[in-house]
């Protein structure tokens, strides 16, 4: 799994049995399974790759579903050469796990008040992808842990979304650029003062556990960064592709429109 992923660790199925997600993936899972292998992509580039960027950090490198699916299968193929009496079945994103609990179970890093993983080497900057499998690995487990709690990301939400209790992501402002419809006046501003076409940083760029997080090795996600989105955008191969054109010119139009009102 090195080789797959720099950060990785295993929990027991069972440990996330009761909490798992409703999805059509769910039918997916192996029977009788036993470990879930949970592999952690940073993605955080060198700060001149953000100059300009109207975009969440997560959004600026390739589609991390692309990258992580690919890695992921590649490790299942492996797997099953070794262990060919077993089932490998990876996902990314699209899981009935839930990742973040399963990435605390394995030990990965410690939950953020704003519900988010943070690794002790690469901070929150992580996407989450797992291997669930029916052979019985040796895990990584332990006790889960909350983050030092200093609330710089509750008292920076600008959307107060964030609590000693936890996120609300319908307030989320990283929510609201992704909703499909017509956006309320005070969802409009909110977008206008982030200055976030796609997605929102705040809560993680305030964080000092991300203080010294390590920028990605990982090839795919160094290549072909994209900072800026416009609309002459190539959406392929971009997490936010999945949305569609009609919500991202619906958000340049806002954040256009906010910037031509200062």
């Amino acid at each position: 799994m090195d080789s797959v992923s720099p950060l990785w660790g295993v929990c027991k199925f069972s440990s996330i049995e009761n909490n798992l997600l409703e999805c059509r993936a769910k039918n997916r899972l192996p029977q009788n399974a036993e470990s879930v292998l949970v592999a952690c992509f940073p993605y955080l580039l060198p700060k001149e790759n953000y100059k300009g960027s109207n975009i969440s950090k997560y959004a600026v490198v390739t589609d991390y579903h692309d990258v992580a699916i690919n890695r992921l299968k590649n490790a299942c193929e492996e797997l099953s050469e070794l262990y060919p009496e077993n089932t490998f079945v990876p996902f990314a994103d699209n899981s009935p796990i839930p990742e973040v609990r399963a990435a605390l179970c394995a030990d990965l890093g410690v939950c953020g008040k704003n519900s988010l993983l943070i690794t002790e080497e690469f901070g929150s900057y992580v996407f989450l992808s797992e291997i669930v499998t029916d052979l019985k690995f040796e895990t990584t487990e332990n006790a889960a842990k909350n983050c030092i709690g200093c609330g710089k990301c509750v008292k920076a939400c600008p959307a107060a979304a964030i609590s000693e209790n936890g996120i609300d992501s319908t307030k989320c402002v990283s929510a609201i650029t992704q909703k499909k419809g017509e956006l309320t006046e005070k969802e409009k501003e909110l977008m206008i003062n982030c200055g976030c076409v796609w997605g929102c940083d705040i809560c993680q760029d305030i964080c000092p556990m991300n203080k010294n997080a390590a920028v990605t090795q990982i090839k795919e996600f160094l290549s072909d960064p994209e900072p800026v989105l416009t609309g002459e955008t190539d959406f392929d191969g971009r997490a936010y592709a999945w949305r569609g054109k009609k919500v991202i010119e619906r958000n340049l139009s806002i954040i256009n429109q906010g910037e031509n009102g200062r």
